[in-house]
């Protein structure tokens, strides 16, 4: 586990955006993980910047959405798909070919898990997950409690998920389960990068990076990941007793 701080989001954002190119380019049709979520738009901006100034070819790339609310699809604003809609897929103009979400409105949602987990496999795997963490150190909708060995599956929404989502929407939105990736299925991707920011995030990254790997803290699995990179600011760096 790498852990990198920087004095603000910006620049954490633009370092992980370079770490998240190098390693999409040592692959010569690299798929891609990408969550949803506040924490990784910095990286997206900097991402879609290098993009319209013609500095990178994605043609071949691919991206897999990591989760949705359970009953929602890129029509819901507030929902998973629709913020990487706006931050991903149409600034880099990606094709339906190399995208592949969840559709939270399935009526057999263990029919578009397997769906969601075929398309990674035919891609060759994950070569980069991108992810956020939640308050209470979920990755994805693996709250806490979710077995490490659990795939692509419905989840239920924790009370404290249920009311910090509440921020994607209008008005009071019922969040009661999400579909998501599993966290076997983020261990297995090439690297990682969690990306995170703010003070109040800091105890649960005390946890997450110092703490003992438990599955009440679902994101203390990554202490085991090979090549996992997590990108701080000060703010959310204050509570580590380790210098990095």
């Amino acid at each position: 586990m790498k852990v990198v701080v920087h004095h603000s989001y910006k620049d954490l954002s633009g370092a992980a955006a370079d770490e998240f190119i190098c390693s999409m380019q040592s692959s010569p049709m690299p798929l891609c993980c990408i969550a949803s979520g506040d924490s990784p738009v910095g990286l997206y901006k900097e991402l879609s910047r290098h993009y319209m100034q013609n500095e990178l070819d994605i043609s071949k790339w691919h991206f897999a959405g990591l989760d949705e609310w359970l009953g929602m699809d890129g029509a819901d604003e507030g929902s998973c798909r629709y913020m990487l809609d706006q931050f991903v897929t149409q600034p880099l103009k990606l094709s339906q070919q190399q995208t592949c979400f969840f559709d939270g409105r399935t009526n057999d949602a263990a029919a578009e898990c397997l769906r969601v987990e075929q398309f990674i496999y035919r891609h060759g795997g994950l070569d980069v997950a991108v992810l956020g963490l939640g308050l209470n150190g979920h990755l994805g909708l693996n709250e806490p409690g979710t077995s490490f060995s659990a795939r692509a599956h419905v989840s239920e929404i924790s009370a404290m998920t249920q009311s910090v989502g509440q921020k994607y929407f209008s008005a009071p939105t019922k969040l009661t389960n999400g579909i998501t990736l599993g966290l076997a299925n983020l261990m297995e991707a090439k690297n990682v990068i969690l990306i995170v920011s703010g003070e109040r995030k800091a105890e649960i990254v005390k946890q997450v990076i110092e703490g003992n790997i438990t599955e009440d803290v679902p994101a203390s699995i990554l202490q085991n990941h090979p090549s996992c990179s997590i990108y701080l600011d000060e703010a959310a760096a204050k509570l580590l007793t380790a210098e990095y």
